[in-house]
């Protein structure tokens, strides 16, 4: 059995706040050169600026849905 690799699993986002979903897109949030994942802490110097965020997909007339608890 492939072993879950997947950040959301493993920190148990999806189970406990979501249900379990087939992500169609990539998402990624940077401060600075840094990478925001699960786990990761950052001191309140490093995230004064704002985040870059990268959401994948090339038709930018698709809309999705991003999920918050």
């Amino acid at each position: 059995m492939p072993r879950v690799r997947d950040p959301l699993v493993v920190g148990r986002v999806i189970g406990d706040v979501l249900d379990p979903f087939t992500s169609s897109i990539s998402l990624r949030v940077t401060y600075g050169n840094r990478e925001v994942s699960n786990g990761c802490e950052f001191r309140p110097s490093a995230v004064v600026n704002q985040p870059r965020v990268e959401i994948g997909g090339n038709d930018l007339r698709t809309c999705y849905t991003l999920g918050k608890r």
